[in-house]
C-alpha cells in the first residue's frame, strides 16, 4: 500500500487532504512543518510527499531539496495558491513531480496523486529489473564434481526457486555463505537485497537492535530511530549465520517473525509487517542442542523446513585440484602474475593435507603460494611451511638426497623469491652474470618478461668477487 505524507501548517487543509487520500486506500500521515516531515521520512519509507510551499521555518522549496537529497526515490507534489504559481514551477525544476493549486479540485487531487505514484511504481519496477539482470549474470562458481558435493547442489537447485526457509549445515569454511548467496541469486527475490549477519559474533542486546531496529531514545546512545536488518531485507533474503549460538530469548523473538512476518522495533509498540526469506547456517548439531534444551524445538522445526548439508573438503578431495586452480587463477589476476598451475609435488602436498579449515583454508594456502610464486607453476617451496613439512614427513614428496642439478635449481629459485623476482639483484646475490641467470631460468620454464628488458642484459658484467 503506498504511503503518503501530507505537510501543511494549516491543520484544516492537511487533515482534509489526508482524509481524501485515505478514502482512496492510501496509508497517510500528516506533519505541520517541514522539520517534522523530514524526521518522519528518516523513520519510515515514504512513497509520496504532498507539501505546501509557504510554511514558517523551512518552506516547501527547501523541503523539496532536502527530500531529493535524503530520499531521492520519494516523489513530491507541491501545494500552492494561484498567487504563488511561480513557486510551484520552481519546485518542479528542483525535482518535484507535480503541483496542486488551492482551492483543491478533488478529482484533480486524486488524478495527480495517482499519476505520481504510477510513475514511481514504473521507475521502481525498472530498477528492480535492472538489478535482476545483474544478479542473473554468472555469480561465484560453486565448483565440484564429487558425488557428495553434487548431492548438495542438486538440492540447492530445487529449493532456491521457492520462498521456504533453508537451514545450511556445514563445518567452518565449507562455503555456507556462498551457498546462501547462490540460493538468493537463483530465487524470485534475486533483484532485492541479500543481507548477511553473523549471529555468533554479537551479544544478545546488540543482535536484537541490529535485527529489529530501534526507536530514538530506546536505550542509551539511541539518538535517532534506526531501521533493522529485517526491514532492510524486506522482499529479499536475510542470512543468519551461526544461528546455533543465539540465546533462547532471541530464538523466541525470531520465531515470531518467521511465523507471522511481524516485528516491533526496540522502544516501539507499533507492529510492522515484513516479507523476508530466511536462510540460516550452523556448524552445530541443533538436534542435540534441542535434546539438551539449549535450542527451542519449535524454532528448530521452523528453521529446517528445508535442510542442506555441505560436505567437508576431506570428503570431496576429487574436487581439490579444480578448486585450487580456480583460486590460483583469481590470485594470479589480482597480483598481475602469469601462473599456469601447480607442479606435481606441490599438488601432491595439497592433496595429502587433511584441511580442517576446509575450502577457506585451501583458498588462503593458495593465496600464500601465489604471492611467493616466481615460476610458471607453484612449487613445493611456495606452499605454507606446515603443508611442506607434512608432505615430506608423510613421504608424499621425495625426501632423499636431491641431485646437484636439483640443488642448483632450488637454490636459484629460492634466491629469486627472496629478491622479489628481481633478476638483476638475484644475479648479484648468486655471483653470476645476468645472461647466465636468464638462460638457467628459461631452462626452468621462467620466461623473460618486460622487467628483464628494463634491467638490461649486462652479458659482459663480471661476477662480483
Amino acid at each position: 500500500m503506498p504511503r503518503i505524507l501530507v505537510v501543511d501548517d494549516e491543520e484544516a487543509i492537511r487533515n482534509g487532504l489526508a482524509e481524501v487520500l485515505r478514502e482512496e486506500g492510501y496509508e497517510v500521515e500528516v506533519a505541520g512543518e517541514a522539520q517534522t516531515a523530514l524526521a518522519k521520512l528518516r523513520d519510515e519509507l515514504v512513497d509520496l510527499i504532498c507539501t505546501d510551499v509557504r510554511m514558517p521555518g523551512m518552506d516547501g522549496l527547501e523541503l523539496v531539496d532536502r527530500v531529493k537529497q535524503e530520499s531521492p526515490e520519494t516523489e513530491v507534489i507541491v501545494i500552492t495558491g494561484f498567487a504563488s504559481l511561480q513557486s510551484a514551477v520552481d519546485a518542479v525544476k528542483r525535482g518535484a513531480e507535480d503541483y496542486l493549486s488551492k482551492p483543491f479540485d478533488l478529482d484533480e487531487v486524486r488524478l495527480t496523486v495517482k499519476r505520481a505514484l504510477e510513475k514511481k511504481a514504473l521507475r521502481d519496477r525498472q530498477s528492480r529489473l535492472e538489478r535482476r539482470v545483474q544478479h542473473l549474470s554468472p555469480g561465484p562458481a560453486l565448483l565440484g564434481t564429487s558425488a557428495a558435493f553434487r548431492r548438495s547442489i542438486q538440492l540447492l537447485d530445487r529449493v532456491a526457486p521457492t520462498n521456504s526457509t533453508v537451514l545450511i549445515y556445514g563445518e567452518t569454511g565449507t562455503g555456507k555463505e556462498l551457498v546462501a548467496r547462490e540460493i538468493h541469486r537463483r530465487s524470485p527475490r534475486s533483484a532485492e537485497s541479500f543481507i548477511p549477519i553473523n549471529c555468533g559474533a554479537l551479544p544478545d542486546t546488540l543482535l536484537e537492535s541490529e535485527l529489529f531496529g530501534y526507536a530514538k531514545g530506546a536505550f542509551t546512545g539511541a539518538d535517532k530511530t534506526t531501521q533493522g536488518l529485517f526491514e532492510a531485507a524486506d522482499r529479499g533474503t536475510l542470512f543468519l549465520d551461526e544461528i546455533g549460538n543465539i540465546s533462547l530469548n532471541m530464538q523466541q523473538r525470531l520465531l515470531r517473525v518467521l511465523e507471522a512476518g511481524e516485528l516491533m522495533r526496540l522502544g516501539e509498540r507499533k507492529v510492522r509487517k515484513v516479507d523476508v526469506r530466511i536462510v540460516a547456517a550452523t556448524n552445530a548439531d541443533l538436534k542435540k542442542a534441542v535434546e539438551r534444551s539449549t535450542f527451542r524445538q519449535d524454532f528448530y522445526y521452523r528453521l529446517r523446513v528445508m535442510s542442506l548439508e555441505l560436505p567437508p573438503l576431506r570428503d570431496r578431495m576429487d574436487d581439490l585440484p579444480m578448486l585450487a586452480n580456480h583460486f590460483l587463477q583469481g590470485c594470479a589476476q589480482r597480483f598481475n602474475k602469469k601462473i599456469d598451475g601447480f607442479s606435481k609435488p606441490s599438488l601432491a602436498a595439497l592433496q595429502a593435507h587433511s584441511w580442517p579449515g576446509n575450502v577457506r583454508e585451501l583458498e588462503n594456502a593458495v593465496e600464500h603460494a601465489a604471492i611467493l610464486c616466481v615460476t610458471p607453476f607453484v612449487e613445493l617451496e611456495d606452499l605454507p611451511g606446515e603443508l611442506r613439512e607434512k608432505a615430506v614427513a608423510g613421504g608424499v614428496v621425495p625426501s632423499g638426497p636431491p641431485t646437484l642439478d636439483e640443488l642448483e635449481r632450488q637454490h636459484i629459485l629460492n634466491v629469486l623469491r627472496e629478491c622479489g623476482g628481481h633478476r638483476g639483484r638475484t644475479a648479484d646475490v648468486l655471483g653470476i652474470n645476468r645472461r647466465t641467470l636468464y638462460r638457467k631460468l628459461l631452462d626452468y620454464g621462467v620466461a623473460r618478461d618486460q622487467a628483464d628488458e628494463d634491467e638490461g642484459d649486462d652479458s659482459t658484467q663480471p661476477a662480483p668477487s
